[in-house]
């Protein structure tokens, strides 16, 4: 594991990192000073193995995984599996890999809660006999409703002060398959006045005659998150237990279970840190499923999907998140972060490192009428200007070219600097030309453009100093590759889906990609899965995972993020 974190100090994307700051790792490096857990550091990831990662997940995991590295420490990632009716072993597998393309180890093998589920059927025995938890036969909604609401007194169960005996008897009932789903619950046996509405005696275990990916069909009552989280802390070792802002309202409860039990070593302690927010993005799990499962995208891995699998299609690196990550630091408020930040950081990490290539998205044909016949001239290009160690590559160029379709207008607007009848531009690394003359097809289209070259300008410059408003990028039409390339848009028009109280999805845009058949140079028909390169003029593509035929616009060239700050300063 390699992690290189910091703090909010950082002032920009890819700043010099400077020793993090945050709150999280304060308490870290006091709790240490103080010889806590015997200055033990030990954290833990724990996704539900019901979906994929998204890029809310990766905040979690650098902060987790960063903590443990940076104080010597231990993180392992455990499985929350204690739902079986939506978990899936093929969950288990990506988010493995998922973490693994993070830049991340953890500490051993995977683990899971239910490595647990003997420990915590006793302790929760246990409970019952210290008269602290009782079997409810009442159905889920009456539960709910009982439980009152703030300012709203609860109501106790009729069942609340049964003997032990009886509870002990249904209780394992419960667990012999006495009792159907939803028949009754283990509750715990707190105080159904509490303020706090978790306190209002919760649900420890519930009957779900599922099959288990682990466990198989040996259990038919699961334990609930609540009742797990800190045993399993417990019985692990875990000494910082790290969740998001929405647990911090079960944290009496956390505390409530870790009272009443024996435990194995150190009592674990939770703390909360604001989860990751994005603008013109949902990480509700039951939204990005229903994209999935209406068709509204292509899958999980689908380049517009904010998952894990999403964006490394799309072609964001696993340094620009953790960059990103670091950056935004951990906040004890919830706040929104603009998408343009992150876009700002991938954008940054790419112009250091993708190779420039060339590729024409809108074909139209020009033809160089003073070329000489079948000549064909390599060009020696750059590429890329930010890295001299990744040197040249030829280039060929002919009298037969690709140019875009917006690079040359018959009768062009104001302010207008590229290709028109009568005016001279560059076409990159190559020559100067000026077009003379166009061929319109039948309903008056231009489908050709032509045009003379002045052989003294090779490379791009005339001898004779003269300057040029625009310059345009080419592929030679004898030479070029086909592609297909997906550009998009945001996948939710508004800033913020949802806000209003309104389904997220009616903020969906399904024209959130369009597709076009490119030509592309020479050097593109050998990329490589995955890789990232800069089409010139165009933005940062990357060429898709399972097809490199197929490319994804990662961001485009121009720094919104700057715009945004520029806008803001003024």
């Amino acid at each position: 594991m390699s992690l290189t974190l910091s703090g909010s100090v950082a002032s920009g994307p890819m700043s010099d990192h400077l020793e993090p700051v945050d709150f999280v790792r304060e308490k870290v490096r006091d709790d240490r000073a103080a010889g806590r857990f015997g200055g033990r550091v030990q954290t833990r990831f724990p996704p539900e193995p019901n979906g994929f990662l998204h890029v809310g997940h990766a905040k979690s995991v650098y902060l987790n995984f960063g903590i443990a590295e940076e104080f010597d420490g231990i993180c392992h990632l455990r499985f929350d599996d204690t739902n079986p009716v939506a978990e899936d072993v093929s969950y288990v597998e990506a988010i493995v890999e998922d973490l693994a393309w993070l830049g991340v180890t953890p500490s051993g093998p995977p683990r899971f809660t239910s490595d647990s589920f003997d420990q915590l059927y006793l302790w929760a025995e246990d409970l019952i006999r210290a008269g602290l938890a009782y079997v409810d036969d009442q159905d889920q909604a009456t539960i709910s409703a009982q439980r009152g609401g703030f300012g709203q007194p609860g109501v106790e169960s009729p069942h609340r002060n049964r003997s032990v005996e009886d509870n002990l008897e249904r209780f394992r009932g419960m667990r012999d398959g006495r009792y159907s789903d939803g028949e009754c619950v283990l509750r715990a046996r707190i105080d159904m006045q509490a303020d706090n509405m978790w306190l209002r005696d919760p649900v420890l275990y519930r009957i779900r005659r599922a099959h288990h990916h682990r466990t198989g069909d040996r259990w038919i009552i699961y334990p609930t998150y609540d009742w797990a989280h800190g045993q399993v802390d417990a019985i692990e070792g875990t000494t910082h237990s790290i969740c998001t802002l929405e647990f911090a309202e079960h944290r009496p409860l956390y505390d409530w279970c870790l009272d009443h039990v024996e435990l194995p070593s150190d009592r674990p302690e939770q703390t909360e840190f604001a989860r990751l927010n994005l603008t013109h993005t949902v990480l509700s799990k039951r939204v990005l499923r229903t994209l999935v499962e209406d068709g509204l995208v292509d899958g999980w891995d689908d380049a517009r999907m904010p998952t894990v699998r999403g964006l490394r299609r799309r072609g964001y690196p696993a340094e620009a998140l953790r960059a990103f990550c670091d950056h935004i630091s951990v906040a004890k408020t919830n706040s929104t972060v603009e998408i343009e930040l992150l876009e700002s950081f991938v954008r940054t990490h790419h112009n250091r490192h993708a190779l420039r290539r060339m590729a024409v998205l809108d074909p139209l044909r020009l033809t160089i009428t003073n070329w000489p016949e079948g000549h064909v001239e390599w060009m020696d290009v750059v590429n890329n200007p930010e890295d001299d160690a990744e040197g040249t590559r030829a280039v060929p160029f002919t009298g037969e070219l690709w140019i875009e379709r917006d690079d040359f207008m018959v009768d062009p607007p104001p302010k207008y600097f590229r290709l028109t009848p009568g005016r001279e531009v560059r076409l990159r690394n190559a020559f100067f030309v000026t077009a003379t003359d166009v061929v319109l097809d039948g309903d008056g289209n231009v489908v050709e453009v032509l045009a003379t070259y002045d052989p003294e300008s090779r490379g791009g410059a005339a001898p004779d100093g003269r300057k040029v408003k625009s310059t345009l990028h080419w592929v030679s039409r004898p030479h070029a590759a086909d592609a297909t390339v997906h550009l998009y848009e945001r996948l939710f028009r508004s800033a913020h889906p949802g806000s209003d109280g309104a389904d997220p999805l009616e903020d969906l845009d399904r024209g959130s990609r369009t597709t076009r058949s490119a030509k592309v140079e020479p050097a593109l028909a050998e990329a490589n899965p995955g890789q990232v390169v800069q089409f010139e003029r165009l933005g940062y593509f990357a060429a898709d995972l399972d097809d490199p035929s197929v490319f994804h616009r990662t961001v485009g060239l121009r720094d919104e993020w700057a715009n945004i700050q520029k806008q803001r300063t003024a």
